[in-house]
């Protein structure tokens, strides 16, 4: 329960300090049953991450920064639900949300092993999910590319994960 109470701590605090002095947008965060928004990214090694090209795989995007401590919670458990389901068909994009992009990201990266692709978000991507009012941010999106789950804050681990499991048993539509 402290450990819980601590997250919570966490998430609020990186919630008051992500995007103080961003411009607000009129766009809405998508909702459960909208697509998500596409968008095409480089990652740390050049190559183009495009959204809609993981149609047919259960996507988990996590919308986070290196200095948000909810995040650092919550990225272990991305890395164990890709390791455990990589197989069923989930796929895990981390986008960083650093205003100085890989120059915090790439020592980051190097330091916790993450196992999954990561890109730098820019304000563009940010207001096209509705500004990203809180960080983390994390969305399921299913086999159709639409959003089943969209999560401001730290997750329930566990629901997440039922959520996930739950996802992959459905096949996509035709």
């Amino acid at each position: 329960m402290l450990l819980r109470s601590f997250a919570v701590a966490l998430v609020a605090t990186c919630s008051l300090l992500s995007y103080q002095t961003a411009p607000q947008t009129s766009q809405a965060i998508p909702q459960p049953g909208e697509p998500a928004p596409d968008f095409t990214l480089a990652d740390s090694t050049g190559l183009a991450v495009k959204l809609s090209a993981y149609k047919g795989k259960v996507v988990l995007l996590d919308f986070w920064a290196t200095w948000c401590g909810g995040c650092k919670v919550e990225i272990p458990w991305y890395v164990e639900f890709q390791n455990k389901y990589r197989n069923d068909g989930l796929r895990a994009i981390g986008v960083s949300m650093d205003d100085d992009g890989w120059k915090s990201v790439r020592p980051f990266l190097e330091k916790h092993k993450l196992n999954y692709r990561v890109v730098i978000g820019n304000q563009d991507l940010a207001n096209r999910y509705g500004g990203l009012p809180f960080l983390p941010m994390t969305l399921l999106i299913d086999r159709n590319g639409t959003i089943a789950e969209s999560h401001p804050g730290v997750v329930d681990k566990q629901a997440f994960e039922n959520k996930i499991k739950a996802l992959l048993q459905k096949s996509p539509a035709r």
